[in-house]
């Protein structure tokens, strides 16, 4: 018995039995976590590729947004930190869910794009806020982020075709004409306010009913 305990005492020493024995529970913790947040990713992808047709369908704008920004964290999570401000009694909003995602889409990267050209220290991230109300007959959603503002001298030109203020490596104008039109498609209109140097919110507004 003495031997054998010896051996086992051995054997411990070789695998380093009290580091593998603290590590392990953690290592499994950590991989738990790790399928956890695959799986969210793909019920986030899922709910973004939702097939578009030409049929609009009720669909929870507040979950539809959150969805959205879990697939584009990559992009915003380095220099921003996202909030969400939703109404929780939100109706169901008829709208083409595939256009009204990359709209979303669009504006939260066009925010952490805007935040990051004004970082001065990478410590210190910046803040997107996105919130969702009803107004009378619309429901308003609303991106907010506190990066440099748009200067009042180019804000009539935001929704023209090519224009950006971007490089030629990263921006082709498109992106925030094209929103316009996707909204105004929903009977909508997309427009935006802008405080230069303290925040710029895009709101969508979008009927609450079938109006179009």
């Amino acid at each position: 018995v003495q031997e054998l305990a010896e051996k086992i005492d051995d054997f411990r020493r070789q695998i380093d039995f009290e580091f593998l024995a603290d590590e392990i529970p953690k290592a499994i913790g950590q991989s738990r976590d790790g399928l956890d947040r695959i799986a969210h990713i793909v019920g986030a992808l899922k709910h973004f590729s939702h097939p578009d047709g030409e049929v609009k369908e009720p669909a929870d704008l507040n979950a539809a947004i959150a969805s959205t920004a879990t697939i584009s964290r990559a992009r915003w999570t380095d220099v921003a930190d996202l909030e969400f401000d939703f109404d929780p009694e939100l109706p169901l909003i008829p709208v083409y869910l595939g256009a009204f995602n990359q709209v979303v889409l669009n504006l939260i990267v066009n925010a952490a794009d805007a935040i990051t050209d004004a970082m001065r220290d990478p410590a210190h991230k910046g803040r997107i806020v996105i919130s969702t109300r009803v107004d009378d007959a619309d429901v308003v959603v609303a991106v907010t982020d506190n990066g440099p503002g748009i200067p009042p001298e180019i804000q009539q030109r935001v929704f023209d075709p090519f224009f950006t203020t971007k490089a030629v490596d990263k921006g082709t104008g498109q992106g925030l004409s094209i929103c316009h039109s996707l909204i105004a498609k929903h009977g909508g209109e997309l427009s935006f306010i802008s405080d230069l140097g303290v925040e710029t919110t895009f709101r969508i507004r979008i009927p609450r009913g079938d109006q179009v």
